[in-house]
């Protein structure tokens, strides 16, 4: 049977085979720098390039971001890329080389401000509807239940491993237009933004769909990117729930009730 990509099989010591998610250190290098080492799962790398550089504001377009190549080296891999003139100004002045965790951490920062930087407020479409009105607002706590839906069954490798995150792009009239999975969820949110700028889809026009627990780098990464809503099965922390407010991102997430809108997005 063949697996789906970032799956392996092995062989346990009873002699049974067990299929699993690979993980292995993905080096993001832009302009020949490493900006952040990621324990990642192997597959869709050009997609978390672009993705990462989106969310982290190294570039603020996928045009500013050339010459991808992932290349394979005796201990991981490097996903390289080359940054326009302008972003690769942006990127000298506050790059740091960094080795990144799969749980946590705000990459490529240096301080607390820029921690909790404020987030811009892209004009957005309403959730299926025109430019002009407020972001998202159709998007019911039963239509995110429906989206969830739509997410687990599309996660062919982790139901091959049980043992990834996803990241989708849902819309009201399509469902899931694009997903991507990973051992981390940061990571499976950044392939997503890679994904979906690779395919000309606007995030403004669905919303993101997590496997995981909502914290503020996943609402910073959101917002940055444009998504008019973000939609977990899990509680948010409440300083994911403010900063979405201040972007303008509507949040539903699990609370005390079931899904819950936490930030309206207007």
């Amino acid at each position: 049977m063949s697996l789906p990509d970032g799956a392996i099989r092995i062989t346990l010591p009873d002699g049974a085979e067990q299929v699993l998610p690979e993980e292995t250190a993905v080096a993001l290098v832009y302009d020949g720098t490493t900006q952040a080492v990621m324990m990642a799962t192997p597959a869709d790398l050009e997609d978390f390039l672009i993705g990462f550089a989106l969310t982290e504001g190294l570039i603020e377009a996928p045009g500013e971001l050339s010459g991808i190549a992932v290349l394979e080296q005796p201990r991981g891999i490097e996903a390289r890329g080359w940054l326009a003139a302008g972003a690769g100004l942006r990127f000298m002045e506050r790059r740091r080389a960094m080795a990144g965790p799969v749980g946590c951490g705000l990459c490529g920062i240096d301080s607390l401000e820029q921690a909790l930087r404020p987030l811009t407020r892209a004009p957005r479409a309403p959730f299926g509807g025109e430019e002009g009105g407020a972001a998202s607002a159709g998007l019911t706590p039963d239509l995110a239940a429906r989206a969830l839906d739509d997410l687990r069954a599309g996660q062919v490798l982790k139901d091959a491993s049980r043992a990834t995150h996803a990241a989708g792009f849902w819309m009201p009239e399509a469902g899931i237009v694009a997903l991507r999975e990973d051992v981390g969820r940061h990571n499976a949110l950044d392939k997503l933004v890679g994904a979906l700028a690779r395919q000309g889809i606007d995030p403004a026009r669905g919303a993101v769909v997590m496997t995981s627990r909502v914290s503020v780098d996943l609402v910073q990464k959101a917002a940055v990117a444009g998504a008019g809503a973000l939609i977990a099965p899990s509680a948010p922390t409440s300083l994911a729930v403010r900063e979405a407010g201040a972007a303008g991102l509507r949040l539903i997430a699990r609370g005390a009730a079931g899904l819950t809108v936490f930030a309206t997005g207007a």
